[in-house]
Order: C-alpha cells, then structure tokens, then sequence
C-alpha cells in the first residue's frame, strides 16, 4: 500500500482533485463548486472537508473560501498527474473516446503504483513519438498498422491487418511485420521447427 493511500480514501482524493481544479480554474473553491463538481451532495461535502482539515489537507471554515494546504496540494497534484496519465494512455494508446477515458482514469488513478504510472508514462511516449508508430483503432476491426507520415511502407488497412486475418503472416497481435515495420522480434523459426 502506498503512504498516499494510507493517509486518504479514493473519495478523499477525488475531494483534493476536485478542490484543486476549481481553484485552477475558478481562484477559489467554495463548498458548493465541490458539490456541483462531483455530483454528491452538500453534507458529504461536509463531513469530506472536515475529515480533510482533520488530516490538515485543506484549510476549511463553513461558509469560507477553502483552500489546500501543502500536504493537501502535494496528494492532489499526485492525484492530478495519475489521472491524466492514465487518460492520455487510454486516449492516445487504446484509443478511447475522451468521456470513457476520463471515467476509466478517474476509476484507475486511485490504484496505480508509482513504478506503473512511470512505465506508462515512458510507454505513452514512446508510443507517441516512434516513427514507426501506425497502430490505430478501428471499432469493427480492432487494433491496425496504418500508414505513417514519413516512414516507407504501406501499413495495412483494418481489413489488410495481419490481427484482423487480412495476411497470413504468423504474426502474434501486436508484433510488426518486416515489410511495414522492419524486421520482427520473433524468432525465425517456429517452436515444430526449433524443436
């Protein structure tokens, strides 16, 4: 379990998020900027921001402004950053639509580990800046290499894919073929063959 997680609840942690984007967005946060934001009601946004200066979190007076202490900035920004982590991951790589990616985050961001979200950092960029990145989604198809700007070779179509059974090539989902991607990682023998 992580220090992040024992100090505070997912729902604690969607109050910081939701805290910290309102006075982003707004200068300041009221009671009712909270409720509207997360669609609960006003005694647990109450009973929240209590628990939440209990932890010395935030800064909250019924009726004041409230702000975010240092600790409560540090969990929020911690919170922020897995949250669109992991929605530019969902966006970027598997192709999702913004609201399900911003649902799947906001579900997700409360459970990753820091050695995760790094490697999926690294992943996401890494996707986004290969040359030779032409996977993209098809939501008859599935998954497919489609042309890349500036790199030599066709790609296929979602009905031409090797994944979607368009060229018999053998390959397993998710590998490059040499004619459109260089050469593969497979080994060139088959396990009847090397056996």
């Amino acid at each position: 379990m992580h220090a992040r997680q024992s100090q505070v609840s997912a729902s604690l942690e969607d109050y910081l998020e939701a805290i910290f984007h309102t006075v982003d967005s707004k200068g300041a946060a009221r009671a009712k900027d909270i409720v509207q934001r997360l669609g609960v009601n006003n005694s647990s946004v109450t009973q929240a921001l209590r628990l939440l200066s209990e932890k010395k979190l935030v800064n909250y007076t019924p009726y004041d402004l409230i702000t975010l202490t240092d600790s409560g900035e540090k969990i929020a920004r911690d919170v922020v950053r897995r949250h669109e982590v992991m929605r530019r991951f969902l966006t970027t790589v598997l192709g999702l639509e913004d609201q399900d990616a911003d649902e799947g985050a906001c579900r997700m961001e409360h459970a990753i580990s820091g050695l995760v979200l790094e490697r999926l950092v690294q992943f996401v960029d890494y996707f986004e800046t290969c040359p030779l990145n032409g996977v993209r989604w098809d939501d008859t198809s599935g998954f497919y290499c489609a042309p890349t700007e500036g790199v030599e070779g066709p790609g296929c179509s979602p009905e031409a894919c090797p994944r979607n059974g368009g060229r018999a090539t053998g390959l397993m989902a998710g590998e490059p073929d040499e004619e459109t991607h260089g050469p593969s990682k497979r080994a060139a023998t088959s396990p009847a063959e090397g056996a």
